[in-house]
């Protein structure tokens, strides 16, 4: 939802293309970014991406459909070279003229940063892919300390990928507070989770990789997945690996990734590695989808990290991940639900933590699924890219530009009437959700009471829904349902499951009560398109996503135009529309509509949640759209 021009005439004309510029050090980073620079451009940007010279720049481009500039920079500390790139970077901003430049990695986001900042690029984003001074002594640490504050401060942003990077760098001093954001639970690039889930083909192909590897065929298979440096703990997980052999002999480590020059591992160490017969280094592997299904489980002994991929990539094929409590590694794992954390160079602890998921494989096989269901909700690559594009798009009505490029203009709305009506909106939200919340108090608090002496605790209902900028959030909804489950544990029909409390509650809407909370908090508005499950994120089209540009509502333009009782589609395509002509007196005739709408139960499946009708209906027709597409 954007501002647009005032006419008619002018409101046909495509507006012009929003040109960003994503910059980072090495070209084999660029890789990282599969998907992230598509969605942007399939959003309708113009997108540059700039890093130094190799085939991963060209590669990337070519793939995502970008346009690509090489300029030298170095990794390392170089004064002179740095201050040639300086120039060049400079030199190549002036003559592209991005709006927003995004800049990530130590060396472009100091230089790329500064080089913005010179060329007073309008808006300036500064991404912490992780912290290296975390490791760092003496000398090139305080360096460092110094270039982040830099880089920091010529950003009007500093994107962090994880909560706990993002305190870390508030701890340190390297950034204001107020600068700093994670955009929902954290990642840069997400995941694509089909890529990696243990179809059967997958397994038998593992299957046949194993018996390749010469593996036996009971042996358990610990996994590391990285580059072979002394941050990433190598040492510590060899000195686990022996212990753990102690216990389980037949174990295995299977080891994909390079040895790297910048921080080398021991010597003896890589020796170990080479020479152990239960160790089996594989390198570099484009594609390690396979290897994880060879795989019992995935070990990062990390001393740092931003947001590990690795980590997704794991639970996104189904294994539990043992990981240490360094920033960034303990956002990527819940501890006792999708893996165990221990804590950081503790390699007795680490051998503990493998030998206990080796030893009780109905524990791994729990976590497992916890991890796959956890990067379905929150990290698939849809998810994250519609985060960002959504964060550009915030940035940029910040900085008092038109933010059209990124999410397309409403049709009717005036410049005027969205600058002011878009706070105007909070405003009422926030009033109406405390008044509402006082006046229904007392029916709130009879549901309450009758649920619990009907059904038991708990009262309330709590279902991860997706929300503005594709952003995961808790909804709340007064329970109507029990969990009445058949011999076999599997969940009954819904119609068998209401109780008729639960059939009062939903015939006057009374089960949505409790998101009037969800409104205070900010999660929800009054009115807006109804928020979804996350899954089915990857199953809209662009213009439907146009319905995470504003925050779902209590009631929207789909509900008063035939709730329930409309196609997926339909429902989609009033959602986009509301979007495109929003008004505040469109708001108000939502609301005033909703009530006798309510009232005469119009459209309402009184059997049915809308959970239970996404499952029906939008899941179904999500799941066509992603075979088609495949």
């Amino acid at each position: 939802m954007t501002p647009d021009t005032a006419s008619d005439n002018q409101s046909q004309t495509p507006p012009a293309r929003l040109r960003v510029m994503h910059a980072v050090t090495a070209s084999a980073t660029t890789p990282l970014m599969h998907g992230q620079l598509r969605f942007l451009c399939e959003s309708g940007c113009e997108v540059v991406l700039l890093s130094s010279p190799g085939e991963d720049l060209a590669d990337t481009a070519a793939r995502e459909g970008v346009r690509s500039i090489p300029v030298p920079m170095e990794r390392e500390i170089a004064p002179l070279k740095d201050l040639g790139s300086l120039w060049r970077l400079w030199r190549v901003i002036r003559q592209v003229k991005p709006t927003l430049v995004n800049v990530g990695t130590a060396k472009a986001g100091l230089l790329g940063g500064l080089a913005a900042w010179l060329a007073r690029v309008p808006c300036r984003v500064y991404t912490i892919h992780g912290l290296r001074l975390e490791t760092l002594r003496g000398l090139k640490r305080w360096i460092l300390v110094r270039t982040e504050r830099i880089a920091c401060r010529c950003a009007h942003r500093v994107l962090c990928v994880s909560d706990s990077v993002r305190a870390r760098a508030i701890e340190l001093g390297l950034v204001d507070p107020s600068r700093a954001v994670v955009l929902g639970p954290g990642s840069f690039n997400g995941v694509d989770a089909s890529r990696f889930a243990p179809t059967p083909e997958r397994i038998a192909d593992a299957a046949a990789l194993r018996e390749q590897l010469d593996f036996p065929q009971r042996a358990p298979v610990i996994g590391f997945v990285g580059r072979l440096t002394r941050d990433k703990g190598i040492p510590e997980l060899m000195e686990a690996f022996a212990q753990l052999r102690l216990r389980f002999p037949e174990a295995r480590l299977l080891v994909l990734g390079r040895y790297e020059a910048a921080d080398p591992i021991p010597q003896e160490v890589r020796q170990a590695i080479e020479a152990d017969p239960h160790v089996f280094h594989a390198g570099h592997v484009s594609d390690p989808s396979v290897y994880y299904q060879v795989m019992d489980l995935l070990v990062l002994p990390t001393y740092r990290e931003g947001f590990p991929t690795v980590v997704l990539e794991a639970s996104a094929a189904g294994k539990p991940v043992v990981a240490t409590r360094a920033t960034g590694a303990r956002d990527a794992v819940v501890d006792g639900v999708t893996g165990l954390l221990v804590p950081v160079g503790d390699a007795p602890a680490l051998a503990e933590a493998l030998a206990r998921l080796l030893a009780d494989p109905e524990l791994a096989r729990t976590m497992g699924r916890a991890g796959q269901q956890r990067v379905a909700r929150e990290f698939s690559r849809e998810q994250v890219c519609a985060r960002l594009a959504g964060f550009y798009h915030d940035l940029m009505e910040e900085r008092g530009l038109d933010p059209a490029a990124v999410i397309p203009a409403p049709a009717r709305a005036g410049r005027l009437v969205w600058r002011l009506g878009r706070p105007a909106k909070r405003l009422v939200d926030i009033c109406g959700a405390a008044l509402g919340l006082v006046l229904t108090l007392p029916i709130m608090a009879l549901a309450a009471a009758a649920i619990r002496l009907t059904m038991g605790p708990p009262v309330l209902f709590r279902q991860r829904r997706t929300g503005r900028r594709g952003c995961a959030f808790t909804l709340h909804k007064f329970r109507t349902m029990t969990d009445a489950r058949d011999p076999g544990e599997n969940l009954l029909a819904n119609v068998e499951r209401l109780t008729p409390v639960g059939r009062l509650l939903r015939r006057f809407s009374v089960d949505e009560f409790p998101q009037l909370w969800n409104v205070l908090k900010g999660d929800m508005s009054l009115v807006g398109p109804r928020p979804l499950l996350p899954e089915y994120l990857p199953a809209y089209t662009p213009r439907e996503q146009l319905r995470h540009a504003v925050r779902p509502g209590i009631t929207g333009w789909a509900q008063v135009n035939g709730r329930n009782s409309i196609l997926f589609s339909q429902r989609l395509e009033l959602d986009a529309w509301y979007v495109e002509n929003w008004t505040p007196w469109l708001d108000l005739r939502i609301l005033l509509v909703t009530i006798p709408k309510t009232l005469c139960f119009s459209g309402v499946a009184v059997c049915q949640d809308m959970s239970a009708v996404d499952d029906r209906g939008f899941r179904q027709v999500a799941i066509s759209r992603l075979e088609g597409r495949r």
